[in-house]
């Protein structure tokens, strides 16, 4: 069921306009909640939920290899074919169609193809993190799904996948995986200090305080890709606690401090029509750290290359 690339998309940078696919996007926040849930049941906990996030791939966005009574399973977002392939390491194989659809159809029928595969799985069936969190069991209404710009969605995560690495790889002190966090959703790469931080407030919609405790349990600076923030996505940074004088940080233009957000941010659009977009990417990425890193006071000798 192979979809070969038409060669207008093989665009390093597409765009990404976010009036012409939020209803995609909130769909597939929906339906990654559901699939992230999964790997939550499955995984063993590991700290600042790490087991919890999924990860680019050559088709889109998978678990990675899950375990279960003896066996491999594993859950992708191909945005090529538009499924969800569903399998398991005895060669079993099951797909949920991504398409026009309820948030209740695509939860019954991830939750068939599981059962098809004998992997049984408890979740708790609500999203978390979102204002109104209908649970997946009653959400009938149609949601939208473009194939095209969920391909494009999925080609910007490529390029940021790649940058993220790139700059997680200057960093020799504990770091995270570059993962996309299926709550906020983001893709995003954590560094820590290695020291304790003040107990986080919470007060996420829908989101227990213990998760954003045990999330920020030690200092970090944190960046990423949000579908968010600007018409087109933004790259962002942020760090906790947010020492005194961050949001005064001289940052390379366009990037600038949302006080909304309280964090850096560097709109998708302004990097997509860039001359240099890696350098562009980058620069801010480092420079949201300097400031982090410089302003905390981090023993930056002893964490960087």
């Amino acid at each position: 069921m192979s979809v070969e690339l038409r060669a207008t998309e093989r665009d390093v940078w597409p765009e990404l306009t976010l009036s012409a696919w939020s209803d995609t996007r909130d769909a597939l926040h929906m339906w990654m909640q559901i699939v992230g849930k999964v790997r939550l049941g499955l995984e063993p906990m590991v700290n600042h939920w790490w087991q919890v996030p999924l990860y680019v791939s050559a088709r889109g966005l998978t678990t990675s290899l899950m375990h279960h009574d003896g066996r491999g399973v594993e859950l992708e977002f191909n945005f090529v074919d538009h499924v969800l392939d569903v399998r398991s390491t005895d060669g079993r194989r099951r797909f949920v169609a991504l398409e026009p659809r309820s948030v209740a159809s695509f939860y019954r029928d991830v939750l068939l193809a599981l059962s098809d595969l004998s992997v049984n799985v408890r979740i708790y069936p609500r999203p978390q993190e979102v204002a109104v969190a209908i649970p997946f069991p009653d959400d009938h209404a149609v949601r939208a799904y473009d194939g095209d710009a969920a391909r494009r969605f999925w080609r910007v995560l490529l390029q940021a996948d790649r940058l993220l690495l790139q700059f997680r790889s200057r960093f020799i002190g504990k770091a995270s995986p570059v993962h996309y966090f299926w709550g906020g959703p983001d893709l995003a790469t954590t560094r820590f200090s290695g020291r304790t931080a003040p107990k986080h407030p919470g007060g996420i919609p829908n989101c227990p305080d213990y998760v954003q405790e045990l999330a920020y349990s030690h200092e970090v600076h944190s960046a990423g890709f949000w579908p968010g923030g600007s018409d087109e996505g933004s790259f962002y940074a942020y760090v906790y606690p947010e020492p005194e004088g961050f949001a005064g940080w001289k940052v390379p233009a366009p990037g600038y401090y949302d006080t909304t957000l309280r964090d850096f941010v560097l709109p998708y659009a302004e990097v997509r029509r860039a001359q240099d977009p890696d350098a562009m990417v980058l620069g801010f990425l480092q420079s949201t750290y300097d400031a982090a890193a410089d302003l905390a006071q981090w023993d930056r000798a002893a964490l960087e290359r």
